[in-house]
């Protein structure tokens, strides 16, 4: 498996057609401050981070000049502690690069 040298490249982490993906816990909500309205909403008793497009609302997809993709958290100071813990690299992140058939964004 192919580990990307930069999130930024990759993105896969944040795609997901499930609206129950990205779990937002209280201390999360807060740390969304003006934008927790905007970017999650509650199923239920629990709140989770929307998904637009197959992905989190948080994330900016952009096209470099040589039309790579590149993968922003326009929230990534204050995002859920569940995206905090995945890191570049962990079995978490080979796991979702395998699930998602390796392919990025």
């Amino acid at each position: 498996m192919n580990i990307p040298a930069d999130c930024r490249s990759c993105g896969v982490c944040c795609f997901s057609d499930s609206d129950e993906y990205v779990w937002v816990r209280g201390d999360d909500w807060s740390q969304l401050g003006d934008a927790a309205d905007r970017l999650a909403h509650f199923i239920g008793h629990r709140a989770f981070m929307r998904m637009q497009g197959g992905h989190c609302a948080a994330l900016d997809v952009r096209q470099t000049a040589d039309g790579a993709k590149e993968f922003f958290c326009t929230i990534y100071e204050r995002r859920p502690q569940i995206c905090r813990d995945l890191g570049r690299g962990t079995p978490e992140c080979e796991a979702e690069l395998e699930t998602k058939g390796g392919r990025c964004g």
